[in-house]
């Protein structure tokens, strides 16, 4: 007998061990039925809201853009308004990126000074309208009604924005500094390869800052009630951040290997990638807004005692 044996008695307090946390993970566990309430959510509005992002981020691309180069005007960075297109279409599949290219550069050229200000207020309430939408979802996840006024709740969906566009804009800049960092040292310098692999571990580090955007996003959004309590904010956006990184990398390959999409939608094919990839990440999106929602539920107390509670009482 060795001494990694097991005496019936150690193997049954092992498999209690066991139970008690499959308990915590199983059907009838407070984590199985967070689970189920925010797919349930997102089964019975999420392909609709899904639908309406991806049609109203289309529709809000170009103001964005607009509103960050505005943004980065005010702070005395024009300049970097072309640099952080180019790492934003670098995310996007090659048909998409090939799209919006020429567009996006034509806009931000002619937006200029007076125009570039006018532009960027215009910009501002066209996304505003974009997150009011985003707004309403997490309503319905929370079951609430909206509370404040038009212009109180615009005024602080602006503040909102254009923090996340700061941070945003951030995470594209840091993007595209370390893959053109990387691309040196494995062209110029193949014997610093090892750095090479740590700079691209550090290009989470744009993960992360999209991660500060949608929780500043999230937090902004979520009714008043559950945003100054102490229900979480953090899991949503954390789980739409892996859902967005996933679906970026994932969507080429897949797109790539099935093939014969530009047959059947010909010149429009990339507009419906385009559209296909934010109804993706509508659909992340939901699902965060139901998963906070889940959370922020109160745990239901047993209406039974189990046999050791009751032993206990007794």
């Amino acid at each position: 007998m060795t001494d990694t044996a097991l005496t019936p008695e150690d193997r049954a307090r092992h498999h209690r061990r066991f139970q008690k946390e499959w308990e915590k993970l199983g059907p009838g566990s407070k984590f199985w039925e967070v689970v189920k309430r925010a797919a349930l959510g997102v089964y019975n509005d999420g392909f609709i809201h899904a639908g309406n992002l991806a049609y109203l981020a289309l529709m809000t691309l170009f103001p964005f853009f607009i509103t960050a180069a505005w943004v980065l005007s005010v702070l005395g960075e024009n300049d970097e308004t072309v640099r952080a297109v180019a790492s934003f279409l670098s995310v996007l599949p090659g048909d998409v990126a090939d799209l919006l290219r020429k567009p996006l550069a034509d806009v931000l050229t002619a937006r200029t000074g007076s125009l570039l200000w006018l532009g960027g207020i215009v910009g501002l309430w066209t996304v505003g309208s974009f997150v009011e939408t985003i707004r309403d979802i997490f309503r319905r996840a929370y079951g609430t009604k909206a509370s404040a006024s038009l212009l109180k709740s615009r005024i602080h969906l602006s503040l909102a924005i254009v923090g996340s566009v700061i941070i945003a804009l951030f995470s594209f800049l840091v993007q595209g500094v370390l893959t053109a960092a990387e691309q040196f040292i494995y062209r110029l310098l193949p014997w610093a390869e090892g750095v090479a692999g740590w700079l691209g571990i550090a290009r989470l580090i744009p993960a992360a800052f999209m991660f500060g955007a949608l929780y500043m996003l999230f937090y902004s959004v979520t009714p008043s009630k559950y945003r100054h309590s102490h229900s979480r904010k953090w899991p949503g956006a954390l789980f739409t951040t892996l859902w967005w990184v996933s679906m970026t990398a994932g969507l080429p390959l897949v797109l790539s290997n099935l093939g014969g999409y530009d047959l059947t939608y010909g010149s429009l094919a990339g507009v419906v990638v385009m559209l296909l990839f934010f109804y993706l990440i509508g659909l992340g999106l939901v699902f965060g807004a139901h998963l906070n929602a889940a959370l922020a539920e109160p745990v239901q107390p047993t209406l039974e005692a189990t046999p050791a509670e009751a032993t206990t009482k007794g």
